[in-house]
């Protein structure tokens, strides 16, 4: 017989999202396990973010020096880059992440969890052993997601990368195509093309980064196309297949394209399969529907929570690591009886900000910075909206930045608030210039309020003083 465990919080998954869960329920008093089947740490730390990151940041100095007149083009050392990136991830030891999941007075529990009913999860170990779980206050799934295979003759049976395989490689693959145009697919091309591979990336729409405002992703396609990459665009994978070393793939221009790696970055699908989710009333594998404060809508008893990419908000780590807190805390609060106002707009307990101000970077060269609503968004919400846009070169913090700096900065305006409502930023360094948009939308501050914000000279910052002026004020 197994003997179950009662515990006032169970947390399905270690990744950033669940960690962050756990350490805050934990340090508020109650009693924590936090479930992971792989690695503490979860994807971002070991096959996405950290590492993504890691392979960008050298070539993008790199690219920077050689726009500084007497710096110089540092030749690239790619086995120091390979090996700085396996430092980030531990490689792949988790036993730090583990170490301080338990300082923080949660039980990290090992294991493959899945839930067995009402406020009940069981988890299998790699011994066949199981243990039975109850939470008296509350279960958070924060299982993540995983990449998908797009349904194309013969793509599971040709070893396909994903994220996974192509940011922990162990060395530069002489060349490689890449499936799919938006921040994951523009990413990984823009790091190996530099690190000395030759990228093909094939992209079923018209443009790069299509979410994003139309000047991103032509910027990142010229810069792609300058680096050497192969684009095409408007273009879909009909079949591919492996002989050998080599992998054939057909696309639907009539032309094929050879290469050593395929990756796939054509999307993700919420890691619930296997979950047990037909225990409470839903289907294996569903995307997880929440409130503003991340409860399950489609189970009732308010016990179940989910947060992070499992969920129908936002996909992006610090969004996952913003619900939570919110989720977190509305745990705590429940657990003291404070039931009223949880869910009022701008309340710590609640994911407004998935509405009006997710933020978003990706880390190419260009790199590309937003925050809040594109203008076909906010037009399609029905917004009176301006829109304007700056060249960042054209401030003296552009040109002192780099020789011939190319950027771009582009504000959507709604008229009848005079409120900046969507921000992006195009170009070298901008990512730190985003938090100062992401205040402005989410503060809903006024132009004419802005205009008092007077941004240092002689910095980037500058061209939020030129987009005010250019608006008219």
């Amino acid at each position: 017989m197994t003997t179950t465990q009662d515990i006032d919080v169970i947390v399905l998954g270690a990744g950033p999202a669940g960690e962050n869960v756990a350490d805050r329920v934990a340090r508020a008093g109650l009693s924590v396990a936090i479930v992971e089947a792989e690695r503490a740490g979860g994807e971002c730390s070991y096959w996405a973010c950290m590492p993504s990151k890691a392979l960008l940041r050298p070539v993008e100095v790199r690219a920077a020096a050689g726009r500084m007149p007497g710096v110089g083009t540092a030749l690239l050392d790619t086995d120091a880059v390979l090996a700085r990136r396996d430092d980030f991830t531990e490689h792949f030891d988790d036993s730090s992440q583990a170490d301080w999941i338990g300082s923080t007075g949660a039980l990290l529990v090992r294991g493959r969890g899945r839930l067995a009913g009402d406020r009940r999860v069981e988890v299998d170990h790699a011994d066949g052993t199981t243990t039975a779980l109850a939470a008296t206050r509350a279960v958070v799934v924060a299982t993540g997601s995983a990449p998908t295979l797009p349904p194309v003759d013969g793509i599971e049976d040709v070893g396909a990368w994903t994220n996974r395989e192509a940011t922990s490689a162990p060395r530069v693959p002489g060349s490689m195509i890449v499936l799919g145009g938006g921040a994951v697919g523009c990413e990984l091309a823009t790091a190996w093309q530099r690190l000395g591979s030759s990228v093909t990336l094939v992209q079923h729409g018209e443009r790069l980064l299509p979410t994003m405002e139309p000047s991103a992703g032509e910027r990142v396609l010229a810069s792609l196309r300058d680096d050497g990459a192969d684009v095409r665009l408007g273009t879909s994978l009909r079949a591919v297949r492996r002989d050998g070393s080599t992998v054939h793939a057909d696309l639907d221009d009539g032309t094929t394209v050879d290469a050593d790696e395929f990756v796939v970055a054509a999307g993700r699908r919420p890691g619930t399969s296997g979950l047990g989710l037909d225990t409470v009333g839903l289907s294996d594998g569903d995307v997880l529907a929440v409130d503003d404060t991340t409860l399950v809508t489609a189970v009732e008893g308010g016990w179940l929570h989910a947060v992070g990419d499992c969920t129908d908000r936002a996909k992006l780590t610090h969004m996952g690591k913003y619900q939570a807190r919110a989720c977190a805390d509305v745990i705590v609060a429940r657990s003291k009886g404070e039931t009223d106002g949880l869910d009022r707009p701008y309340a710590k307990t609640t994911t407004t900000a998935e509405r009006t101000a997710v933020t978003q970077v990706v880390f190419t060269d260009p790199q590309v910075a937003s925050v809040g609503l594109t203008e076909a968004a906010a037009r399609d919400a029905g917004l009176p909206v301006d829109v304007v846009s700056y060249d960042i070169g054209s401030t003296a913090g552009g040109a002192l930045q780099a020789d011939g700096y190319s950027g771009l900065a582009t504000i959507v305006v709604d008229r009848e608030r005079r409120v900046i409502v969507g921000a992006t930023l195009v170009g070298q360094d901008v990512t730190d210039m985003l938090h100062a948009a992401t205040v402005m939308v989410v503060g809903e501050v006024t132009l004419e309020r802005l205009w008092h914000a007077v941004p240092s000279f002689p910095t980037m910052s500058e061209v939020w003083l030129r987009l005010l002026e250019t608006y008219g004020l």
